[in-house]
């Protein structure tokens, strides 16, 4: 069975194509998000906890619980859980499982394959990094779909126009993408994609955190500053605030610490200036995309906002001075980019009610080699960047460049493979290198022909030929980063050795992390009240008659949803 997986910072889905439509999977919680959070519980044999139980253990137990990973993908960064340390593609894995899971338990069925979604300007070290997680959780990639792509494709599908051009504004927990998209005649083409990986919803969050921290002064000693605990309830403090002022014209950012109830009041306009450079950086992305597809924003028929974060009317106010108009409504921001993959998997499947659509996609950055140029006085001046595929090229695209040797004392070529957008190499990400004999001769005589495949996929390859002598070498870009074959496999089999917990206990699992950090949230008579009602849901759970237990756990979250308002998504 073939899924589409939205794998996302903050939250991830996983959706299906059949009987001609796409479908969200519902967890065992019977949410179709679930989480991008895990956590380990020692109390229970060093079990993970992943998806909503995980996330509510965040502040409680922050140096067992791990969320917003999906920004270090591709990096070596680590993050210690327990006994051991996890890599960003490894947590991301255990994240896959659990989708895998609750997939195989709705549909009945093993699912074996998938498509995954990735930001529009995730980097190749990014891509890959994605792709080994997929494989960790035991699935088969068939595909990388782009983020604004995915949320194009369940735009596009459902909609009666014949052609019809759109910029998807996709802003999410963690990253930021634009793409500007046509629609023709069953066709839906990417025109261009930019963005920024370092722009998200928990940005915005980090705004809040620093008012906060600024208006109750002495109250947060110097010396708790860097205190996991403190630093994750005013993450999540933040977060219920931002939230908050999407429905409120004001909004009390509260916690407790060391004893005290610390408050303060914020209201939209003062968010919207705490937050005035974060959506200065929005601009940016939407006017490159703009200049690369050469479309002005008067020809654009629809601005479609995706991401959770796009629900923030400092973003959508943003959007709306930046275009003139208000953006669409058309599609569920957190829902697009699942069904778009879920869309992607039934195209893939090849199904009959999909044999129309077609679907392009670009390379959302420059890929180029290092080379060096005489300067006028005859110095050389090497760490330059040559562009051979440029960003925004329909894919799959190759691309041929000719280069010559500079010195006549000159017996190889040695190619270094970059992508990015500076003129500087040291500015860019680099890729990998490939060396290649030449034939002596005059400066500027032998030529050097280097050529550029990149596929739908992120597959880089490398074909460097000189004409002169026939030699000829080729490259397939793989990370360098990335562990040998048998380390693989020993990953992928310590990551399955780890026990989870069973899908029926997840609900209880995460009723009882919520009462946890509820009674660290609260004081005096609210927290000897939450004490009271998880004792008592205690009690029943060690009865353990299933009917009683579901009542007793419905009964309890009513009951914190009166404290501290409803949980989120």
């Amino acid at each position: 069975m073939l899924v589409g997986i939205d794998l996302g910072t903050t939250n991830s889905a996983v959706g299906v194509w059949r009987d001609g439509k796409a479908e969200l999977i519902p967890n065992s919680l019977s949410h179709t998000l679930t989480p991008s959070a895990v956590s380990i519980d020692p109390d229970a044999g060093d079990a993970v906890l992943v998806g909503l139980a995980a996330r509510e253990r965040q502040s409680t137990h922050p140096n067992l619980t791990a969320t917003a990973f999906k920004r270090y993908m591709g990096s070596a960064r680590t993050v210690k859980l327990g006994k051991r340390d996890f890599l960003p593609e490894e947590l991301s894995a255990l994240v896959l499982r659990q989708l895998k899971s609750d997939a195989e338990a709705y549909l009945g069925e093993p699912v074996t394959e998938a498509v995954i979604t990735v930001p529009a300007y995730f980097n190749d070290k990014q891509r890959k990094a994605t792709r080994r997680a997929g494989e960790l959780a035991g699935l088969k990639v068939e595909r990388l779909l782009n983020e604004p792509t995915a949320a194009a494709l369940a735009y596009g599908i459902h909609q009666g126009e014949d052609e019809t051009r759109f910029l998807v504004f996709d802003l999410g927990g963690g990253t930021f993408d634009v793409s500007i998209l046509e629609l023709f005649e069953g066709v839906i083409e990417v025109r261009a994609s930019t963005g920024d990986n370092r722009l998200g919803g928990e940005d915005f969050n980090e705004v809040l955190v620093e008012a906060f921290r600024g208006k109750v002064g002495d109250a947060i000693k110097p010396a708790d500053r860097e205190n996991a605990v403190l630093r994750e309830r005013l993450r999540e403090a933040a977060e219920r605030t931002r939230r908050a002022l999407t429905e409120n014209a004001s909004a009390t950012m509260a916690l407790t610490w060391n004893d005290q109830r610390l408050e303060h009041e914020i209201d939209a306009d003062e968010f919207g200036t705490l937050a005035a450079p974060l959506l200065a950086r929005l601009k940016e992305p939407v006017l490159r995309s703009l200049r690369d597809s050469d479309i002005r924003p008067e020809a654009l028929q629809e601005i479609v906002l995706v991401g959770g974060a796009t629900r923030m009317p400092v973003v959508r106010k943003a959007v709306t001075r930046m275009f003139g108009r208000f953006p669409a409504n058309a599609v569920h921001p957190d829902e697009a980019v699942a069904i778009g993959a879920a869309v992607q998997a039934g195209l893939k499947a090849r199904d009959a009610a999909l044999k129309e659509v077609v679907l392009t996609d670009v390379c959302p950055y420059t890929l180029g080699v290092e080379v060096a140029e005489r300067g006028p006085k005859g110095q050389i001046r090497s760490g330059l960047f040559s562009p051979i595929i440029e960003r925004n090229t329909v894919i799959p695209a190759s691309r041929m460049e000719r280069y010559y040797t500079m010195d006549e004392r000159q017996r190889s070529v040695r190619m270094g493979i970059y992508q990015g957008e500076s003129r500087l190499v040291a500015d860019n990400i680099r890729l990998g290198e490939l060396d290649i004999p030449v034939p002596p001769g005059k400066p500027g005589e032998i030529d050097v022909e280097v050529r550029f495949t990149y596929d739908i996929n992120g597959l880089l390859e490398i074909d460097v030929h000189v004409p002169k002598t026939g030699e000829r070498r080729e490259l397939v870009i793989v990370d360098e980063d990335a562990a040998s074959a048998v380390d693989f496999d020993k990953r992928r089999e310590a990551l399955a050795a780890l026990k989870q917990h069973p899908r029926d206990a997840d609900a209880n699992r995460h009723a009882l992390a919520r009462a946890a950090r509820c009674y660290e949230n609260f004081l005096g008579d609210k927290r000897d009240y939450v004490s009271n009602i998880t004792r008592q849901f205690e009690a029943v759970l060690d009865r353990q008659d299933p009917r009683e237990v579901e009542h007793a756990r419905a009964e309890l979250l009513k009951a914190l949803d009166g404290l501290e308002g409803e949980s989120w998504l």
